[in-house]
């Protein structure tokens, strides 16, 4: 699955940083995860690292991009090549 940042987002940066993929920018008014370039850290940490640094704990995973951790490493794979 993919991950999204709720509107309890204080726009602290950390995520950005984080993010192997690139897949965090800013949006309108908070920062957004581009779904298609979330792997949720596979292929590079055991778990999500922007999740690790959020000091509001707004990311959360996205219900409506249900994704296998086959189909994780899948994408992950695709966006090294």
């Amino acid at each position: 699955m993919a991950l999204f940042i709720t509107e309890e987002c204080i726009n602290c940066d950390l995520c950005v940083e984080e993010c192997p993929n690139g897949a965090i920018t800013m949006g309108a008014e908070i920062y957004e995860i581009n779904a298609d370039k979330c792997t949720e850290c596979v292929g590079h940490y055991d778990q999500p690292s922007c999740i690790d640094v959020c000091p509001t704990e707004c990311i959360e995973v996205n219900p409506k991009r249900k994704e296998t951790a086959a189909q994780l490493a899948e994408k992950f794979e695709h966006l090294q090549a």
